[in-house]
């Protein structure tokens, strides 16, 4: 079951409410996402902690309704 970028969205804001998204559907099969996430919550800590805080956002969805999620993260400047 493939997943929408209003979806995406949804769940990261959800968990990161100061956090400015965008979402691209990188093949236009709902399987492949391009995400950047600016986040203050991302201050301070490592690249690999701030994907690990965006991939317990999407709640388990990856690698089941969402394959591929190419993933830019950081605070904002």
């Amino acid at each position: 079951m493939a997943m929408s970028v209003a979806e995406i969205e949804q769940l990261i804001k959800s968990a990161l409410p100061d956090a400015r998204i965008i979402v691209e559907d990188l093949a236009g099969d709902g399987d492949h996402y391009a995400a950047s996430v600016i986040s203050e919550q991302f201050r301070g800590i490592s690249r690999v902690r701030q994907h690990q805080m965006v991939y317990a956002a999407l709640q388990g969805r990856m690698g089941d309704a969402l394959h591929a999620l190419a993933l830019q993260t950081s605070a904002p400047d």
